[in-house]
């Protein structure tokens, strides 16, 4: 495929990369401390959850629906990790499964309300999203939690970071780390996810299913297409992906906090990461690479809140400004058309 064709498939996504790019070099240049490592670990800390709850958001927005639960169960697995993540290294690793695995199983209930209720998703992750946020207030009445200081400074640091705390480094033996020394963790964890879930994801039959739903569902039906497993699957990855941001967030901050206002919040602002990422909200386009640029547009534009001196009361204005923006941009694409399929062409 030539460049140009490339660029004219995926222009939305080209957009958002080139935007992306123009506003962080800008904002680095106008931070007082400039290109650094530990400006870039910052940044990296406060995008993570966003970026995972904005890919969890582009499965269903793939379907051509939404989930409204994206954030709540992001908060509800974010009480959880603040729970269980302090003890013995393996009881660590079992309460990461846990939180993981909680939000893995919500995601598949969604998918089953979904198929098997055949109730429109944003009606089902309405109420399935009301349902994490009582369980987060189970688990955590008021903000707090204990999460292991190793564990909390590893992952939100560098990898030279994470070397000495793991004792990785000891001894001289890990001078291949050497290039890689300044690199944010959190960053890794984000590629890591990324290539490990979502690129054999998307060319898997299952993945190319969940496009050909979106792009057209009677033709995928009658194709033969595993429609049903296709839509458990992507809400069930769905809930794998929001439970990420909430178990990172928890390393993050050491706390849980079942904050519905945030959940909102989350929730918002990952249906405006994945316009701006190029995915089209009737379906069947785009991807979540594209919704993990779209969320990063989103904490740089908020990064400038702080260099700029903005008033605090003036940020939500422009958050909500740049929200809307994101999703009229996103429907702009469907009224210069005059038949439907123009969009999948």
């Amino acid at each position: 495929m030539s460049w140009k064709r490339w660029l004219q498939q995926n222009a939305g996504f080209a957009a958002a990369v080139l935007l992306l790019v123009v506003l962080y070099l800008t904002y680095n240049i106008l931070h007082p401390r400039g290109f650094s490592s530990a400006v870039a670990i910052q940044n990296s800390n406060e995008a993570v959850a966003i970026v995972f709850v904005a890919m969890a958001q582009t499965l269903p927005v793939l379907l051509g629906g939404l989930d409204l639960s994206v954030g709540a169960v992001m908060t509800l697995t974010n009480c959880i990790a603040s729970e269980l993540l302090h003890g013995s290294p393996w009881q660590i690793m079992l309460g990461m499964v846990l939180t993981l695995l909680a939000g893995t199983a919500f995601g598949l209930m969604n998918g089953c309300i979904v198929v098997y209720g055949r109730i429109q998703p944003i009606i089902a992750t309405l109420a399935t999203g009301a349902i994490a946020i009582g369980l987060a207030l189970l688990v955590r009445p008021k903000p707090g939690g204990e999460v292991d200081g190793d564990l909390s400074w590893a992952l939100t640091n560098s990898v030279a970071d994470f070397a000495d705390t793991y004792g990785i480094a000891d001894g001289g033996q890990a001078w291949w780390l050497l290039p890689f020394a300044d690199i944010p963790v959190p960053a890794i964890l984000v590629v890591a996810v990324a290539a490990l879930v979502w690129i054999p994801f998307r060319r898997s039959v299952t993945g190319r299913t969940v496009y050909a739903i979106g792009s057209a569902e009677g033709s995928a039906y009658m194709s033969g297409l595993p429609i049903n497993r296709a839509k458990i699957t992507a809400f069930t990855l769905g809930g794998f992906l929001a439970a990420c941001g909430g178990l990172y967030l928890a390393i993050q901050t050491s706390s849980g906090n079942a904050d519905i206002q945030q959940a909102g919040a989350y929730t918002l602002n990952s249906i405006a990461a994945v316009v701006l990422g190029g995915t089209s909200l009737l379906g069947g386009s785009g991807g979540a690479i594209g919704s993990l640029i779209g969320a990063l547009i989103l904490r740089v534009i908020s990064f400038y809140f702080r260099i700029l001196d903005i008033d605090p009361l003036l940020q939500p204005l422009i958050e909500g400004v740049v929200l809307l923006t994101a999703v009229s941009f996103g429907a702009f694409r469907t009224l210069r058309v005059k038949n439907k399929l123009d969009l999948f062409r």
